[in-house]
């Protein structure tokens, strides 16, 4: 969900639960096995379409290219970010005379398919945002009565990866609609990862979200509100997926994720230690990365934190399992999650707002590390350094930052190799 162009969050309709028909096919595009990773324009350009006293920040074919560009020649392609995903705002207010989608002409004039095409060329994909409604949240054409010919056109054009939204409709109605377009997203033929805010719209209204239809429908989708640069706004969702855990995490798994919504990382609002906690908590929850600043401008230090390839492996993970909040004292928080060959990542949150460091004490088996007796590795994933092989009720001491992270990797000491120990 959003906020539209005037400001005014839009207001659904409280609504029954309908019964989904389980005969509607489920999706069958084989995608996103693992959380997708990439770059949405939204939080950090909103429907900017003013592009001519801003022409370097509005919705444009100029904002895409440049990202596209900057995603490459900055490392982030190389890094596993490889969606750049176009949001609201970015089509005419009419369909063509049959009934197609087409983009602004004045601000996309090569169209949407050329500056698809000009992101394959660079190795990355691309996405499209839609709405299940009348209009979008900003005001232009939705798909609701033209699903099949929407889906169609994001086929012909290439679209990778469409984020599809749920203004101007009825949340009752979602349990039937998304479906449809998981039928004609199937019918394309072309395989389009499916991003749904299906579940938000209806936790809204008070109804309660069948996700398990949800999940074979949809390969990530929204539980929460959209996230604002700003620490109160990162931590509110922290809270929601900390609260609702024994909700979300059965329904998270390879081809199907919780999605927080993006990273705001490298804009205004938060802190570098609150940067490094979103980035954690983010991996944490086997969320997608999606990132939402200006690439052209953003500083090294924030860059270096998006870039980080060991909390990245962490989000990677094949074995998909979303981390638990597993203790909670002196107003912080420890996540775990387990990984692959018997690993485990966990978090440190400190939520105080004293500006002073916290010194907190505690075990590996107090934290839900405990499918090996043996000694693990701690490694912390911010300093890329090993810090001690301890068993699992040894003390352990962890200072940390006000508003921030300590995010450790606990391996096995039985899996890893000497030759590496001595490296580190």
């Amino acid at each position: 969900m959003q906020t539209g162009i005037m400001g005014k969050t839009v207001v659904v309709a409280l609504a029954l639960c309908l019964c989904l028909n389980t005969t509607v096919r489920s999706l069958d595009n084989g995608l996103a096995r693992t959380p997708p990773m990439g770059w949405n324009a939204w939080e950090r350009f909103r429907c900017n379409i003013d592009c001519d006293n801003d022409p370097d920040n509005c919705i444009s074919e100029k904002l895409f290219k440049d990202t596209i560009d900057h995603m490459v020649s900055g490392g982030f392609k190389d890094a596993g970010y490889e969606y750049v995903n176009v949001d609201d705002c970015w089509m005419s207010h009419v369909r063509d005379q049959s009934g197609r989608l087409y983009a602004n002409t004045t601000r996309f004039p090569n169209g949407i398919k050329a500056l698809i095409d000009y992101a394959h060329s660079k190795g990355l994909k691309f996405g499209i945002y839609e709405d299940y409604g009348v209009l979008t949240c900003g005001g232009y054409p939705g798909s609701l009565g033209h699903i099949e010919i929407d889906a169609q056109t994001f086929a012909d054009w290439g679209v990778d990866y469409l984020k599809f939204d749920g203004c101007f409709s009825l949340p009752k109605m979602m349990d039937k609609g998304y479906p449809e377009m998981t039928a004609a997203l199937n019918k394309t033929g072309r395989p389009i990862v499916f991003s749904c805010e299906w579940p938000w719209y209806q936790i809204l209204v008070l109804m309660k979200p069948n996700f398990t239809a949800i999940a074979e429908n949809c390969n990530l989708w929204r539980t929460f509100d959209d996230v604002q640069d700003s620490w109160d706004s990162v931590l509110s969702i922290i809270n929601f997926f900390g609260n609702e855990q024994d909700t979300l995490i059965p329904i998270s798994g390879p081809g199907q994720w919780n999605d927080p919504d993006m990273l705001v990382i490298g804009n205004f609002g938060l802190s570098y230690e609150q940067s490094k906690a979103q980035m954690a908590m983010w991996a944490i929850f086997a969320a997608p990365l999606l990132m939402s600043t200006d690439l052209r401008t953003i500083s090294d230090q924030h860059k270096e934190i998006l870039l980080n390839k060991e909390v990245i492996a962490i989000d990677q993970d094949p074995l998909g399992k979303m981390g638990r909040r597993v203790l909670q004292r002196d107003s912080i928080e420890v996540w775990t999650r387990p990984l692959v060959n018997g690993s485990y990542a966990t978090v440190f949150l400190n939520k105080r707002t004293d500006d002073v460091p916290y010194n907190f004490t505690t075990t590996l088996r107090d934290i839900g590390v405990n499918r090996h007796l043996g000694k693990y590795v701690i490694r912390d994933v911010f300093l890329h350094r090993d810090l001690c092989a301890i068993g699992l009720d040894n003390p352990t001491h962890i200072l940390i930052n006000s508003t921030g992270v300590v995010m450790l990797k606990v391996t096995p000491l039985q899996s890893i190799s000497p030759s590496v120990l001595e490296k580190n």
